[in-house]
């Protein structure tokens, strides 16, 4: 027998470790102040909404993918069951959006390695993001399997340094701020800050890029990625939601909206809550958590833009192969965060716009045709065409809640 079928499949919590790990990001820590205006109850149903669309929009994704081989990826999905025009609209969504956030991760990564070592060894600013960049460019070279490890190692350190931060924060908790009465409604004049929450919460959770990945790491076991996929997410939903009720429930949504318009705003939120817990401590776990979390969220972007360029190129899956796969995926963000380290603040800004085309629109289009195309299809997401229509729908909403909050910004 073929010693690709004999492969063991690996467990269940390393997949779900790499989406978690790509999930959970710095940005994290912004979350409540991203909602304020529309108060703790409504954060949360929209998280839990935003859950629920991103990660069946993953799910469409996969059954689409589970009908073209190992290795096949969005170039190759899209061109085949949607056309050139759709194929050159993602393509270039999801190199603008994998190559922005990798250069985002590299400029803040690096400098958080400045700062830890910086003085220490005399590194220089611009040293600290190429150690950044290619030591952790090592791991996704080597392997997804590798990806997997380190990301289940870090997952394991945020949720130790997460629950150092919340801890005293989940002690202190005011049940009357959690509810308060004059929490903001949508159907007030204020339904603007909906439209803000909104992409925020949608680019929370993303992960597609890392599905091609799945179906070569568990050798096409659609059921098993499936469970990978929603685990992975649920972690990130339940971490989410705790540290929405550890912030909503020692400080006001009136004061959070106060701190929107801060330039540091987390800086002061940390300072607001400094009542509640001992403020250096909180500022040391905030800074271990997202130091780990700009790491995992590195590798799992990462993997899924070295994926996307190999099918791409279709270069071949081996050591030189990988290695000219690493340079394309690498060294383009790496030399936009040497040269223009300050232009990704910018640049972030319309990340929201471009994965709502390739994470949510595009999957659906993809299983609708799909459908069409492989009737017999072994694995199926649940839910029919009424929920391919309900996140159709969801992309729109997500689109027009983008214009919106870039017009009022």
């Amino acid at each position: 027998m073929d010693s690709k079928h004999l492969k063991k499949t690996p467990s269940l919590l390393g997949g779900g470790m790499i989406i978690a790990g790509t999930i959970i990001g710095g940005g994290m820590l912004a979350l409540p102040i991203a909602t304020a205006g529309i108060g703790y109850y409504h954060s949360i149903l929209l998280l839990f909404f935003s859950w629920f669309c991103m990660s069946y929009s993953g799910l469409m994704l996969l059954e689409a993918n589970l009908h073209y081989p190992e290795g096949a990826s969005f170039d190759t999905l899209v061109k085949d069951l949607l056309g050139k025009k759709w194929n050159i609209l993602t393509g270039l969504s999801i190199a603008f959006v994998l190559y922005t956030l990798t250069y985002a991760y590299i400029t803040v990564g690096g400098s958080i390695t400045h700062t830890l070592l910086g003085d220490t060894i005399g590194l220089e600013s611009s040293t600290s993001s190429i150690l950044f960049c290619l030591f952790l460019a090592t791991f996704v070279w080597f392997s997804t399997q590798t990806v997997d490890r380190v990301s289940t190692l870090l997952i394991t350190a945020m949720v130790i340094s997460f629950f150092a931060m919340t801890t005293g924060l989940l002690g202190e908790i005011n049940l009357n701020l959690l509810f308060e009465t004059n929490t903001p409604t949508f159907s007030q004049s204020n339904l603007i800050y909906f439209f803000i929450a909104l992409p925020v919460c949608v680019t929370s959770f993303g992960f597609h890029g890392n599905v091609p990945s799945l179906v070569s790491y568990y050798n096409r076991d659609g059921k098993k990625i499936e469970k990978s996929i929603l685990l992975g997410s649920a972690i990130a939903l339940l971490i989410y939601a705790l540290w929405q009720t550890s912030i909503y429930g020692n400080l006001p949504s009136s004061e959070l909206l106060n701190i929107q318009n801060a330039e540091d705003d987390i800086g002061l939120m940390i300072e607001k809550l400094s009542s509640h817990v001992q403020v250096d401590l909180l500022s040391h776990t905030i800074g271990f958590f997202t130091y780990a979390a700009i790491i995992s969220s590195f590798l799992g972007v990462a993997l899924g833009l070295f994926d996307y360029i190999a099918d791409l190129f279709s270069i071949k899956d081996t050591k030189a192969g990988r290695f000219k796969t690493a340079l394309l995926t690498f060294v383009p963000p790496l030399l936009a965060s040497l040269f223009f380290p300050y232009g990704f603040t910018i640049a972030i800004s319309y990340v929201g716009f471009g994965a709502s085309i390739w994470a949510i629109i595009v999957p659906a289009l993809l299983v609708v045709k799909s459908r069409k195309k492989f009737p017999q299809g072994a694995y199926k997401v649940f839910g029919g065409y009424t929920l391919v229509y309900l996140i159709l729908l969801f992309g729109g909403l997500t689109i027009t809640s983008i214009f919106i909050s870039l017009l009022v910004a």
